[in-house]
């Protein structure tokens, strides 16, 4: 059963890593582990974590999932003076296949009840929406939840196998809205086909809608 560990760190974070480290370069960290130092009243911690994204809105600005943590974290790595000693790991981002229940449904869009587990062992359902597979880690969902409007990651199907996560039914408006956004991406699809016919340039790929900037880059993603 999951646990939401939200932001508060555990000791076995702070030890030291015996990986070897790599060059450092601002334009390859995406999918890369990291680790730095974390510098705020007057207490220094190290943290260890896999680049997720780089916003285009601001490329000085990256998305990171630290380990340990369950929410996700823009950080301006090579900016915020309380960052040190950043280091690329010659690590593996481990990304197993994900394990999809025989005739479920797809997660991405829809709303789930989710299903915590307290330090005392009490049981709180949380209720959100799921919004994206995550990048790099593509076995991870993205998740923001009503009470708790920070951008999560987790790996839901392994809940959901488990019990801890509910599929909400969507109404009649919905499963219309999501019909029309199938087709809508069906069609955008089969034009960047025909372009790619007719263009001598190749295949154009449709971008991802662009996320917001955070305001508080050194801290959880806020919606």
């Amino acid at each position: 059963m999951s646990k939401k560990r939200g932001r508060k760190r555990s000791s076995e974070e702070l030890s030291e890593s015996s990986a070897s480290t790599m060059s450092l370069d601002p334009d390859n960290l995406l999918g890369q582990r990291i680790q730095h130092n974390w510098r705020e009243k007057g207490n220094v911690t190290k943290w260890k974590g896999t680049v997720l994204e780089r916003l285009t809105v601001n490329s000085s600005l990256y998305m990171v999932k630290y380990d340990g943590f369950d929410c996700i974290y823009g950080i301006e790595l090579f900016k915020d003076g309380r960052v040190s000693n950043l280091q690329v790991l010659a690590e593996k981002v481990v990304n197993n296949k994900i394990k999809v229940p025989p005739g479920a449904e797809d997660l991405v869009g829809r709303a789930v009840e989710h299903l915590f587990e307290k330090e005392d062992g009490e049981k709180n359902e949380w209720r959100g929406m799921v919004l994206s597979r995550a990048p790099i880690m593509t076995h991870w969902y993205y998740i923001t939840y009503e009470k708790d409007p920070v951008l999560y990651m987790y790996q839901l199907w392994d809940d959901y196998k488990d019990g801890d996560l509910r599929v909400l039914p969507e109404s009649a408006g919905g499963q219309r809205e999501r019909r029309r956004k199938k087709r809508r991406r069906t069609n955008k699809h089969n034009i960047g086909v025909d372009n790619q016919m007719r263009n001598s340039e190749g295949y154009r790929a449709f971008p991802f809608p662009e996320k917001r900037q955070t305001d508080c880059p050194a801290y959880p993603v806020c919606f």
